[in-house]
């Protein structure tokens, strides 16, 4: 019995070290790995709706991370990538959902009104920022045809003055650009004010910096016995929607691509009176702290 015992023992150990020195798979041969680089599987959320997107998309393809196919608009979307050498995942987002999920991705690209209202920096905060390109200035809108009622020229000749000029560049500190290029003193001289005294203009607005800027706009109208009305809006539909109904005078949260695409998917008849400010767009950390692991640049 005790010689059966020794040698099950022995082949028992035998086959131990056998196992021990068998070959240990590559980490390519086990189940589900791959070859891919250390970068794969970093994830960067971004605004999903039309020109928004595309806008992100530039950004990094602007700073050498992945390439848009030739002749992708300014609606492209992720499947107008041509090379994304980092396989870079992407997740789209509402975009004023974008900063309620940059902790559970690696990056996320935010307009910079939720970035602020998020309590981001965009000058100090994002890791890639855009150039204060003059295409996504945003801009007043109204109906077609109104931009040459009274209502609409008081409330431009607001905001081009030189006091909303100098509020924008106080209080956000480069995180939003006036492009107004000879702010006056907030008044047309063409205008009879006496005619549009105790009149209330409304204005549909997303809370920042629209509203806030709107808040001095507010002032300068006041002073002409004119009251102005903000009502404040958190989507980017709903607003265009008001404007477009008559139910509020004008709107002030967009860029003219967005508003181009809109006019287009829904046959509204909406049209610019003035560019405003420019919000530049910029890529935040989540869960990384730098751009090391979006891995090596294009070319």
């Amino acid at each position: 019995m005790k010689r059966i015992v020794s040698v099950l023992l022995i082949a028992v150990l035998a086959l131990s070290l056998f196992a021990g020195c068998a070959k240990k798979p590559a980490p390519s041969d086990e189940p589900g790995a791959t070859d891919a680089p250390k970068t794969a599987g970093i994830t960067i959320a971004i605004p999903n709706d039309p020109t928004n997107e595309a806008r992100a998309l530039m950004l990094l393809e602007k700073n050498g991370y992945i390439k848009l196919k030739d002749g992708a608009s300014i609606t492209a979307t992720v499947l107008d990538i041509e090379s994304n050498p980092n396989n870079i995942e992407f997740k789209e987002v509402e975009a004023a959902q974008l900063p309620n999920v940059l902790q559970d991705v690696d990056y996320a690209i935010i307009n910079s009104n939720y970035a602020i209202d998020a309590n981001l920096n965009p000058v100090e905060d994002s890791l890639m920022i855009e150039d204060s390109s003059s295409a996504y200035a945003n801009i007043l809108a109204v109906y077609e045809g109104n931009d040459e009622l009274p209502f609409c020229k008081a409330l431009v000749a607001a905001l081009e003055s030189r006091q909303v000029a100098d509020f924008i560049a106080k209080e956000y500190g480069g995180a939003v650009v006036s492009v107004v290029e000879n702010p006056g003193d907030g008044y047309d001289p063409d205008l009879n004010y006496d005619e549009l005294a105790n009149t209330k203009i409304t204005v549909a607005a997303s809370p920042t910096p629209h509203a806030e800027i709107l808040k001095v706009v507010g002032e300068i109208l006041a002073a002409k016995n004119i009251e102005l009305d903000v009502r404040e809006f958190t989507d980017y539909i709903q607003p265009n929607n008001v404007v477009e109904s008559g139910e509020i005078d004008a709107n002030y949260f967009q860029h003219m691509p967005y508003l181009d695409n809109f006019n287009e998917e829904n046959g509204t008849h909406l049209v610019s009176a003035a560019a405003i400010h420019v919000e530049p767009m910029g890529l935040y950390g989540g869960k990384q702290a730098d751009l090391t692991p979006l891995g090596e640049k294009i070319g």
